[in-house]
């Protein structure tokens, strides 16, 4: 299955040129960006999903200069008791609950699936808004039915309002003023501040981007380094002699512990490992049952027929030795990467393939089969 592919998504503009000249750079408006498109979900279709408490979602009401913030999920009697216009429900990783979904958010794969995040859903009544503000990433704001007009630029006073339930600039200087409709797209590099106010009652999906804090990263890696590390040996002072200064750290006592401290190592495979497994780490919400056991002779004859493709949840990554699913790491025979590497780039892979595929690499679909990973394509 090859990656989808439309060559009015960016306005014309191949994906290498946009990379150089507007991605984390400046903003970009594409009219007609998916000819039609008038969204993936209709607005009874979104209320459910807001319903679901294995689905992020949120509500915001603008009175004026004033904004409330409820969490989900929510009764549908709730949501059917809104007044009629200035609200804004925020479906979040619609991708991880459905297929189409998550074909929208691959067809911005030329960035590169460790960078992909998800796609979040808006539905607004007329009014509606989130109020001026700016993302710490990437963001593509895809319009489906209905209007949403957009003020957007970059600034450099990103301070906020106090006392709020939500991100609010103190001040907002927008230098572009738009109405997107069905099919029309903006994209907005990190920090750009905007503010969406919907004219009719509409759908906008923001297709949003990653990008690890330098903190969060490294306290990540340091917790991993924790939960491996095996230090031997014990504090030993034979010889020591009576403290003149019973509360003056020892230069010894010091010198020795400093010394086993820096005995701690890492190399670049335990970073590298380490990466693949936190950028593929599900969100917290998210969570695989696993399948009845099915012997893996009749796995590899439904899955040769039929076909595999990762379920929507699944994130698979890998490098030239290593496969990263889902948080943890494989590292395949070599002869098994090129299965293992063609499901991932391509998020399904058919049964002719996997007819040719090495015995070491249906093993470990088979063990994905049954951890929930993947699923057959029939």
């Amino acid at each position: 299955m090859a990656r989808p592919t439309n060559s009015t998504l960016l306005g014309g503009m191949s994906e290498r040129r946009f990379l150089a000249r507007h991605w984390q750079r400046r903003a970009l408006l594409v009219r007609g960006a998916l000819p039609g498109f008038q969204g993936l979900f209709t607005r009874a279709s979104l209320f459910a999903l807001a319903s679901r408490d294995d689905v992020e979602s949120r509500l915001v009401v603008r009175d004026g200069s004033t904004y409330t913030l409820e969490h989900g999920p929510f009764t549908g009697r709730a949501l059917r008791a809104l007044p009629a216009r200035d609200w804004t429900l925020l479906i979040q990783g619609v991708n991880l609950v459905d297929h189409a979904a998550d074909a929208l958010l691959r067809r911005f794969a030329f960035i590169g699936y460790a960078r992909l995040d998800d796609v979040m859903a808006s539905y607004a009544a007329p009014g509606g808004g989130v109020g001026p503000h700016f993302d710490s990433y990437d963001v593509f704001l895809l319009q489906a039915f209905g209007r949403r007009r957009w003020r957007y630029g970059a600034q450099s006073d990103l301070s906020l309002r106090p006392g709020l339930p939500v991100k609010i600039l103190r001040r907002f200087t927008p230098r572009h003023d738009a109405v997107l409709e069905a099919g029309d797209m903006l994209y907005l590099p990190p920090n750009h501040a905007h503010d969406g106010i919907a004219l009719d009652a509409c759908t906008t999906y923001s297709i949003g981007f990653r990008a690890p804090a330098h903190q969060e990263l490294v306290e990540a890696f340091l917790d991993r380094l924790r939960d491996t590390l095996v230090v031997d040996g014990r504090y030993s002072d034979r010889n020591a002699r009576p403290a003149p200064h019973p509360a003056r750290l020892d230069p010894k006592l010091l010198r020795a512990l400093a010394a086993t401290i820096a005995r701690i190592r890492w190399t670049g495979a335990d970073v590298q490992r380490f990466i693949g497994c936190h950028l593929t780490e599900p969100k917290p919400h998210v969570t695989f049952t696993p399948r009845s056991p099915m012997t893996h002779r009749s796995f590899a004859a439904r899955a040769r027929r039929h076909g595999l493709r990762l379920d929507v949840r699944t994130q698979l990554l890998y490098d030239g030795r290593n496969v990263f699913i889902n948080g943890s790491d494989v590292q395949p025979p070599p002869d098994a990467l090129g299965v293992l590497a063609q499901l991932g780039d391509a998020r399904a892979i058919g049964g002719e393939a996997l007819r040719r595929a090495p015995a070491a690499s249906m093993a470990l679909l088979h063990e994905w089969h049954g951890h929930g990973y993947i699923e057959f394509d029939d």
